[in-house]
Protein backbone atom coordinates (compact mmCIF):
# COMPACT_ATOMS: atom_id res chain seq x y z
CA UNK A 1 0.00 0.00 0.00
CA UNK A 2 1.05 3.23 -0.66
CA UNK A 3 1.60 5.87 1.88
CA UNK A 4 -0.38 9.08 1.12
CA UNK A 5 -0.14 12.22 3.10
CA UNK A 6 -3.21 14.53 3.25
CA UNK A 7 -2.72 17.82 4.14
CA UNK A 8 -6.15 19.49 5.07
CA UNK A 9 -7.61 22.34 7.17
CA UNK A 10 -9.47 25.65 6.60
CA UNK A 11 -8.28 27.84 4.36
CA UNK A 12 -5.27 30.33 4.49
CA UNK A 13 -3.67 28.28 6.97
CA UNK A 14 -0.50 27.50 5.68
CA UNK A 15 -0.85 23.66 3.88
CA UNK A 16 0.30 24.79 0.33
CA UNK A 17 3.77 26.34 2.03
CA UNK A 18 4.09 22.87 3.93
CA UNK A 19 3.88 20.86 0.86
CA UNK A 20 5.91 22.82 -1.08
CA UNK A 21 8.91 22.41 2.23
CA UNK A 22 7.88 18.46 1.85
CA UNK A 23 8.47 18.17 -1.86
CA UNK A 24 11.30 20.76 -2.01
CA UNK A 25 9.32 22.39 -4.57
CA UNK A 26 7.67 25.90 -5.12
CA UNK A 27 4.94 23.52 -7.01
CA UNK A 28 1.56 24.94 -4.96
CA UNK A 29 0.57 28.43 -5.33
CA UNK A 30 0.90 30.14 -2.71
CA UNK A 31 -1.59 33.66 -1.51
CA UNK A 32 -2.47 35.59 1.26
CA UNK A 33 -6.25 35.25 -0.25
CA UNK A 34 -8.12 31.80 0.90
CA UNK A 35 -8.88 29.65 -1.35
CA UNK A 36 -6.01 29.89 -3.70
CA UNK A 37 -6.01 26.26 -4.13
CA UNK A 38 -8.47 24.71 -5.41
CA UNK A 39 -7.15 22.05 -8.50
CA UNK A 40 -4.99 19.47 -5.51
CA UNK A 41 -1.73 18.89 -5.69
CA UNK A 42 0.33 15.80 -5.19
CA UNK A 43 4.06 15.25 -4.63
CA UNK A 44 6.49 13.19 -3.80
CA UNK A 45 8.47 13.57 -1.17
CA UNK A 46 10.93 11.14 1.86
CA UNK A 47 12.10 11.01 4.96
CA UNK A 48 14.91 8.82 6.95
CA UNK A 49 14.39 6.98 3.93
CA UNK A 50 10.94 6.66 3.69
CA UNK A 51 9.41 7.84 0.47
CA UNK A 52 5.58 8.86 0.41
CA UNK A 53 2.91 10.68 -1.65
CA UNK A 54 1.84 14.10 0.25
CA UNK A 55 -1.50 15.54 -1.14
CA UNK A 56 -2.41 19.70 -0.65
CA UNK A 57 -6.02 19.88 -0.72
CA UNK A 58 -8.00 23.19 -0.26
CA UNK A 59 -9.20 25.08 2.31
CA UNK A 60 -12.11 23.27 3.91
CA UNK A 61 -15.23 25.79 4.39
CA UNK A 62 -19.14 25.71 4.85
CA UNK A 63 -21.11 28.76 4.17
CA UNK A 64 -19.11 30.98 2.22
CA UNK A 65 -19.57 33.07 -1.08
CA UNK A 66 -17.36 30.94 -3.36
CA UNK A 67 -18.83 28.93 -5.75
CA UNK A 68 -16.65 26.21 -5.88
CA UNK A 69 -16.89 25.42 -1.99
CA UNK A 70 -18.65 22.46 -2.64
CA UNK A 71 -15.74 20.80 -5.19
CA UNK A 72 -13.39 21.50 -2.50
CA UNK A 73 -15.04 20.21 0.47
CA UNK A 74 -16.18 16.68 -1.88
CA UNK A 75 -12.08 16.77 -2.93
CA UNK A 76 -10.87 16.97 0.49
CA UNK A 77 -13.25 13.96 1.81
CA UNK A 78 -11.55 11.66 -0.85
CA UNK A 79 -8.20 13.13 0.00
CA UNK A 80 -9.43 11.87 3.79
CA UNK A 81 -10.60 8.83 2.22
CA UNK A 82 -7.52 7.75 0.52
CA UNK A 83 -4.76 9.07 3.08
CA UNK A 84 -2.59 6.70 5.26
CA UNK A 85 -2.34 9.60 7.88
CA UNK A 86 -3.84 13.32 7.76
CA UNK A 87 -2.16 16.55 8.81
CA UNK A 88 -4.98 18.96 10.31
CA UNK A 89 -3.73 22.45 9.51
CA UNK A 90 -4.38 25.20 11.96
CA UNK A 91 -3.25 28.69 12.60
CA UNK A 92 -1.85 30.02 15.78
CA UNK A 93 -1.78 33.57 14.63
CA UNK A 94 -5.84 33.28 14.39
CA UNK A 95 -6.11 30.21 17.18
CA UNK A 96 -8.64 28.22 17.31
CA UNK A 97 -12.22 28.78 15.36
CA UNK A 98 -15.73 27.03 15.06
CA UNK A 99 -14.37 25.81 11.44
CA UNK A 100 -11.55 24.45 13.14
CA UNK A 101 -13.98 22.33 15.66
CA UNK A 102 -16.43 21.52 12.91
CA UNK A 103 -13.94 19.75 10.49
CA UNK A 104 -12.37 18.14 13.77
CA UNK A 105 -15.91 16.14 13.85
CA UNK A 106 -14.99 15.37 10.64
CA UNK A 107 -11.55 13.78 10.58
CA UNK A 108 -13.13 11.71 13.95
CA UNK A 109 -15.73 10.05 11.43
CA UNK A 110 -12.47 9.04 9.43
CA UNK A 111 -10.65 6.79 11.81
CA UNK A 112 -7.39 7.43 10.06
CA UNK A 113 -4.56 8.50 12.24
CA UNK A 114 -4.64 12.57 12.56
CA UNK A 115 -1.80 14.94 13.57
CA UNK A 116 -2.94 18.29 14.54
CA UNK A 117 -0.20 20.66 13.20
CA UNK A 118 -0.39 24.24 14.38
CA UNK A 119 1.24 26.57 11.93
CA UNK A 120 2.96 29.67 12.05
CA UNK A 121 4.36 29.25 15.47
CA UNK A 122 6.86 31.92 14.18
CA UNK A 123 7.80 33.02 17.77
CA UNK A 124 7.80 31.89 21.25
CA UNK A 125 4.32 33.96 21.84
CA UNK A 126 3.12 31.72 19.24
CA UNK A 127 4.38 28.66 20.08
CA UNK A 128 3.07 29.00 23.63
CA UNK A 129 -0.19 30.13 21.75
CA UNK A 130 -0.56 26.77 20.34
CA UNK A 131 -1.90 24.87 23.60
CA UNK A 132 -5.05 26.59 22.78
CA UNK A 133 -5.72 23.60 20.06
CA UNK A 134 -5.76 20.90 22.71
CA UNK A 135 -9.22 21.55 22.98
CA UNK A 136 -9.98 19.60 20.10
CA UNK A 137 -9.15 16.76 22.31
CA UNK A 138 -7.66 14.92 19.46
CA UNK A 139 -3.96 13.76 21.24
CA UNK A 140 -0.82 16.31 21.20
CA UNK A 141 -0.46 19.73 19.09
CA UNK A 142 2.82 19.81 16.61
CA UNK A 143 3.45 23.78 16.72
CA UNK A 144 5.43 24.30 13.56
CA UNK A 145 6.38 27.25 10.90
CA UNK A 146 6.04 25.78 7.34
CA UNK A 147 7.64 29.34 6.45
CA UNK A 148 10.98 28.45 7.86
CA UNK A 149 11.28 25.25 9.02
CA UNK A 150 10.85 25.10 12.78
CA UNK A 151 9.80 21.93 14.07
CA UNK A 152 9.00 20.13 10.66
CA UNK A 153 11.66 17.29 11.04
CA UNK A 154 9.90 16.21 14.52
CA UNK A 155 6.69 16.41 12.63
CA UNK A 156 7.80 14.24 10.11
CA UNK A 157 9.31 11.87 12.37
CA UNK A 158 5.99 11.04 13.98
CA UNK A 159 4.31 10.74 10.71
CA UNK A 160 6.04 8.34 8.73
CA UNK A 161 6.10 5.85 11.93
CA UNK A 162 2.54 5.64 11.08
CA UNK A 163 3.13 4.19 7.90
CA UNK A 164 2.66 0.26 6.75
CA UNK A 165 5.82 -1.79 7.16
CA UNK A 166 7.05 -2.57 3.32
CA UNK A 167 5.08 -6.02 2.66
CA UNK A 168 7.41 -9.18 2.46
CA UNK A 169 8.66 -9.99 -0.66
CA UNK A 170 6.44 -12.99 -2.51
CA UNK A 171 7.30 -14.93 -5.45
CA UNK A 172 4.78 -12.53 -7.96
CA UNK A 173 7.56 -9.33 -7.17
CA UNK A 174 9.42 -11.36 -9.43
CA UNK A 175 7.21 -10.82 -12.06
CA UNK A 176 7.47 -7.59 -14.57
CA UNK A 177 3.88 -5.54 -13.34
CA UNK A 178 2.82 -2.91 -16.35
CA UNK A 179 -0.05 -0.75 -15.51
CA UNK A 180 -2.68 0.85 -17.68
CA UNK A 181 -2.82 4.33 -16.40
CA UNK A 182 -4.54 7.26 -18.22
CA UNK A 183 -7.52 9.58 -17.89
CA UNK A 184 -11.44 8.52 -17.16
CA UNK A 185 -12.43 6.91 -20.30
CA UNK A 186 -9.44 6.80 -22.43
CA UNK A 187 -9.93 3.01 -23.23
CA UNK A 188 -7.93 1.47 -20.26
CA UNK A 189 -10.53 -0.88 -19.30
CA UNK A 190 -11.45 -2.19 -23.12
CA UNK A 191 -7.80 -2.01 -23.69
CA UNK A 192 -7.25 -4.99 -21.01
CA UNK A 193 -10.49 -6.66 -21.44
CA UNK A 194 -9.42 -7.17 -25.63
CA UNK A 195 -6.01 -8.18 -24.85
CA UNK A 196 -7.37 -10.89 -22.31
CA UNK A 197 -10.04 -11.96 -24.74
CA UNK A 198 -12.55 -11.80 -21.92
CA UNK A 199 -14.45 -9.00 -19.71
CA UNK A 200 -12.48 -8.71 -16.67
CA UNK A 201 -13.62 -4.90 -16.42
CA UNK A 202 -16.93 -3.46 -16.70
CA UNK A 203 -16.74 -1.43 -19.72
CA UNK A 204 -18.84 1.70 -20.27
CA UNK A 205 -18.80 4.83 -21.70
CA UNK A 206 -19.55 6.67 -18.28
CA UNK A 207 -15.95 7.71 -16.47
CA UNK A 208 -15.30 5.92 -13.61
CA UNK A 209 -16.48 2.61 -14.31
CA UNK A 210 -13.35 1.10 -12.97
CA UNK A 211 -13.82 0.75 -8.96
CA UNK A 212 -10.51 -0.89 -8.10
CA UNK A 213 -6.90 -2.68 -9.31
CA UNK A 214 -7.86 -5.19 -11.41
CA UNK A 215 -4.82 -7.77 -11.71
CA UNK A 216 -4.37 -10.38 -14.69
CA UNK A 217 -1.16 -12.63 -15.61
CA UNK A 218 -0.47 -11.89 -19.31
CA UNK A 219 1.67 -14.12 -21.55
CA UNK A 220 2.75 -12.77 -24.69
CA UNK A 221 6.05 -13.00 -26.64
CA UNK A 222 7.58 -15.62 -24.55
CA UNK A 223 7.30 -13.48 -21.66
CA UNK A 224 4.99 -13.53 -17.93
CA UNK A 225 3.99 -10.71 -16.62
CA UNK A 226 0.91 -9.17 -14.41
CA UNK A 227 -0.94 -6.48 -16.39
CA UNK A 228 -3.26 -4.12 -14.40
CA UNK A 229 -6.60 -1.89 -15.43
CA UNK A 230 -5.81 0.81 -12.82
CA UNK A 231 -8.66 2.12 -10.12
CA UNK A 232 -10.75 4.71 -11.15
CA UNK A 233 -14.09 6.27 -9.28
CA UNK A 234 -15.20 4.24 -6.39
CA UNK A 235 -18.28 6.67 -5.97
CA UNK A 236 -20.30 8.76 -8.60
CA UNK A 237 -18.93 12.55 -8.38
CA UNK A 238 -21.03 15.31 -8.54
CA UNK A 239 -18.31 17.33 -10.02
CA UNK A 240 -15.68 16.41 -13.41
CA UNK A 241 -13.00 18.24 -11.38
CA UNK A 242 -13.38 15.57 -8.82
CA UNK A 243 -12.97 12.35 -11.17
CA UNK A 244 -10.41 14.09 -12.75
CA UNK A 245 -8.77 14.18 -8.52
CA UNK A 246 -10.04 10.65 -7.60
CA UNK A 247 -8.36 9.09 -10.82
CA UNK A 248 -4.98 10.58 -9.88
CA UNK A 249 -5.19 9.43 -6.05
CA UNK A 250 -6.01 5.80 -7.45
CA UNK A 251 -3.31 6.06 -9.99
CA UNK A 252 -0.78 6.92 -7.71
CA UNK A 253 -0.95 3.32 -5.42
CA UNK A 254 -1.01 1.54 -9.11
CA UNK A 255 2.24 3.46 -10.43
CA UNK A 256 4.22 2.65 -7.75
CA UNK A 257 3.42 -0.93 -7.74
CA UNK A 258 4.53 -0.87 -11.09
CA UNK A 259 7.50 -1.20 -13.30
CA UNK A 260 6.13 0.13 -16.43
CA UNK A 261 3.54 2.09 -17.04
CA UNK A 262 1.27 2.08 -19.77
CA UNK A 263 -0.30 5.59 -20.35
CA UNK A 264 -3.47 5.51 -22.69
CA UNK A 265 -3.88 9.07 -23.90
CA UNK A 266 -7.33 9.98 -26.11
CA UNK A 267 -6.82 11.24 -29.17
CA UNK A 268 -9.83 12.96 -30.10
CA UNK A 269 -8.72 15.33 -26.81
CA UNK A 270 -4.79 15.04 -26.94
CA UNK A 271 -2.53 15.75 -24.22
CA UNK A 272 -4.33 17.06 -21.73
CA UNK A 273 -2.97 18.69 -17.81
CA UNK A 274 -3.75 15.35 -16.11
CA UNK A 275 -2.08 13.11 -18.50
CA UNK A 276 0.80 15.12 -18.04
CA UNK A 277 0.69 14.44 -14.01
CA UNK A 278 0.49 11.22 -14.10
CA UNK A 279 3.41 10.44 -16.65
CA UNK A 280 5.22 13.06 -14.67
CA UNK A 281 4.32 10.70 -11.40
CA UNK A 282 5.56 7.19 -13.22
CA UNK A 283 8.72 9.35 -13.99
CA UNK A 284 9.23 10.64 -10.26
CA UNK A 285 8.73 7.15 -9.26
CA UNK A 286 11.56 6.02 -11.74
CA UNK A 287 9.23 3.66 -13.99
CA UNK A 288 9.11 2.71 -17.64
CA UNK A 289 6.94 4.59 -19.75
CA UNK A 290 4.85 3.73 -23.00
CA UNK A 291 2.14 6.43 -24.64
CA UNK A 292 -0.91 4.47 -25.95
CA UNK A 293 -2.63 7.15 -28.15
CA UNK A 294 -6.06 5.48 -28.23
CA UNK A 295 -9.35 6.13 -30.21
CA UNK A 296 -6.68 6.81 -33.32
CA UNK A 297 -9.46 5.63 -35.68
CA UNK A 298 -12.22 8.50 -34.72
CA UNK A 299 -9.46 11.17 -35.76
CA UNK A 300 -9.35 12.46 -39.14
CA UNK A 301 -5.99 12.30 -40.83
CA UNK A 302 -4.01 12.71 -43.74
CA UNK A 303 -0.40 11.72 -44.45
CA UNK A 304 0.70 13.89 -41.96
CA UNK A 305 -1.38 13.70 -39.20
CA UNK A 306 0.71 11.44 -37.36
CA UNK A 307 3.76 13.33 -37.34
CA UNK A 308 2.14 16.49 -36.63
CA UNK A 309 0.40 15.30 -33.55
CA UNK A 310 3.10 13.33 -32.28
CA UNK A 311 5.54 16.81 -32.84
CA UNK A 312 2.83 18.52 -30.84
CA UNK A 313 2.97 15.83 -28.13
CA UNK A 314 6.82 15.58 -27.79
CA UNK A 315 6.65 19.78 -27.54
CA UNK A 316 4.59 19.09 -24.73
CA UNK A 317 6.75 16.73 -23.17
CA UNK A 318 9.95 19.13 -23.10
CA UNK A 319 12.30 17.27 -20.91
CA UNK A 320 10.80 13.59 -21.86
CA UNK A 321 11.34 12.84 -24.89
CA UNK A 322 12.45 9.53 -24.62
CA UNK A 323 9.28 8.20 -24.57
CA UNK A 324 8.07 5.47 -27.39
CA UNK A 325 4.39 6.72 -28.92
CA UNK A 326 2.38 4.39 -30.60
CA UNK A 327 -0.88 5.03 -32.28
CA UNK A 328 -3.86 2.56 -31.53
CA UNK A 329 -7.53 1.89 -31.51
CA UNK A 330 -8.87 -0.73 -29.20
CA UNK A 331 -12.25 -0.59 -31.27
CA UNK A 332 -9.98 -2.40 -34.39
CA UNK A 333 -7.56 -3.66 -32.45
CA UNK A 334 -5.02 -1.69 -34.45
CA UNK A 335 -1.33 -1.83 -32.95
CA UNK A 336 -2.19 -3.18 -29.53
CA UNK A 337 -0.38 -5.91 -29.32
CA UNK A 338 2.40 -3.71 -30.55
CA UNK A 339 2.07 -1.32 -27.26
CA UNK A 340 2.38 -4.97 -25.08
CA UNK A 341 5.31 -5.47 -27.47
CA UNK A 342 7.11 -2.12 -26.92
CA UNK A 343 5.80 -2.73 -23.23
CA UNK A 344 8.23 -5.72 -22.79
CA UNK A 345 11.31 -4.19 -24.63
CA UNK A 346 10.92 -0.95 -21.74
CA UNK A 347 10.79 -3.49 -19.06
CA UNK A 348 14.11 -5.25 -20.30
CA UNK A 349 15.34 -1.59 -21.01
CA UNK A 350 14.65 -0.86 -17.46
CA UNK A 351 16.37 -3.97 -15.70
CA UNK A 352 19.59 -4.58 -18.25
CA UNK A 353 22.95 -3.86 -17.13
CA UNK A 354 25.70 -2.19 -19.77
CA UNK A 355 29.24 -3.98 -18.79
CA UNK A 356 31.49 -1.39 -17.25
CA UNK A 357 33.92 -1.91 -19.53
CA UNK A 358 31.73 -1.10 -22.47
CA UNK A 359 30.27 2.08 -20.49
CA UNK A 360 33.95 3.99 -20.61
CA UNK A 361 35.44 2.61 -23.58
CA UNK A 362 32.23 4.50 -25.42
CA UNK A 363 31.61 7.22 -23.41
CA UNK A 364 34.68 8.48 -22.25
CA UNK A 365 35.53 9.06 -25.76
CA UNK A 366 32.30 10.93 -26.53
CA UNK A 367 33.29 12.70 -23.12
CA UNK A 368 36.75 13.64 -24.80
CA UNK A 369 35.41 15.19 -27.45
CA UNK A 370 32.92 17.30 -25.25
CA UNK A 371 34.42 17.67 -22.17
CA UNK A 372 32.64 19.74 -19.65
CA UNK A 373 33.25 23.44 -19.27
CA UNK A 374 35.89 24.59 -16.82
CA UNK A 375 34.94 25.97 -13.59
CA UNK A 376 36.37 29.49 -12.45
CA UNK A 377 39.71 28.46 -14.32
CA UNK A 378 39.26 24.42 -12.77
CA UNK A 379 39.95 21.70 -15.27
CA UNK A 380 36.75 19.01 -14.91
CA UNK A 381 38.12 15.52 -15.97
CA UNK A 382 35.59 12.57 -15.79
CA UNK A 383 37.83 9.53 -15.24
CA UNK A 384 35.75 6.44 -15.13
CA UNK A 385 31.81 5.37 -15.46
CA UNK A 386 30.17 2.56 -13.90
CA UNK A 387 26.37 1.71 -13.61
CA UNK A 388 24.86 0.99 -9.99
CA UNK A 389 22.97 -2.05 -8.79
CA UNK A 390 19.15 -0.62 -8.85
CA UNK A 391 15.92 -1.55 -9.86
CA UNK A 392 16.44 1.20 -12.51
CA UNK A 393 19.04 2.27 -14.74
CA UNK A 394 21.62 4.90 -12.42
CA UNK A 395 25.02 5.51 -13.42
CA UNK A 396 28.07 6.72 -11.63
CA UNK A 397 30.73 9.27 -13.17
CA UNK A 398 33.64 9.55 -10.95
CA UNK A 399 35.47 12.75 -11.29
CA UNK A 400 37.92 15.65 -9.66
CA UNK A 401 35.17 18.85 -9.50
CA UNK A 402 31.66 16.68 -9.11
CA UNK A 403 29.84 19.90 -7.37
CA UNK A 404 30.76 21.92 -10.75
CA UNK A 405 29.13 20.00 -13.32
CA UNK A 406 26.08 21.57 -15.07
CA UNK A 407 22.85 20.35 -15.30
CA UNK A 408 23.16 20.80 -19.48
CA UNK A 409 26.47 18.74 -19.14
CA UNK A 410 24.04 16.02 -17.32
CA UNK A 411 21.59 16.54 -20.02
CA UNK A 412 24.40 15.91 -22.83
CA UNK A 413 25.51 12.38 -21.33
CA UNK A 414 21.95 11.42 -20.75
CA UNK A 415 21.62 11.66 -24.52
CA UNK A 416 24.80 10.10 -25.38
CA UNK A 417 23.93 7.02 -23.43
CA UNK A 418 20.82 6.74 -24.66
CA UNK A 419 22.13 7.52 -28.25
CA UNK A 420 24.74 4.01 -27.75
CA UNK A 421 22.54 2.24 -25.14
CA UNK A 422 18.62 2.76 -25.38
CA UNK A 423 16.59 2.75 -22.32
CA UNK A 424 13.56 3.92 -24.15
CA UNK A 425 11.00 5.28 -21.90
CA UNK A 426 13.13 4.39 -19.37
CA UNK A 427 14.43 7.16 -16.82
CA UNK A 428 17.73 7.94 -16.03
CA UNK A 429 20.02 9.01 -12.70
CA UNK A 430 23.01 10.20 -12.97
CA UNK A 431 25.21 10.85 -10.31
CA UNK A 432 28.59 12.65 -10.20
CA UNK A 433 31.07 11.53 -7.41
CA UNK A 434 34.77 12.30 -6.05
CA UNK A 435 37.35 10.34 -7.67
Amino acid sequence: MANIVAIVGRPNVGKSTLFNRLIEQREAIMDDVSGVTRDRHYGKAEWIGKPFTVIDTGGYVVGSDDKYEEAIREQVNIAIEEASIILFMVDCNTGLTDLDKDFAKILRRSKKPVLIVANKADNTERMHASAEFYELGMGEVHAISSANGTGTGDLLDITVSHFDEPEEEVEEEEIPRIAVVGRPNAGKSSFVNTLLNQNRSIVTDEAGTTRDSVDAHYTAYGKSFILTDTAGIRKKAKVSENIEFYSVMRAIKSIEHSDVCIVIVDATRGLEAQDLNIIHLAKKNNKGILLMINKWDLVEKDSRTADTFEKALREKLSGIDHLPIIFTSVLTKQRIFKVIEKAIEVYEDKTKKIPTSQLNDILLKEIERTPPPSYRGKHIKIKYITQLPSKSPVFAFFCNHPKHIKEAYLRFLENKIRKHFGFEGVPLRIFFRKK
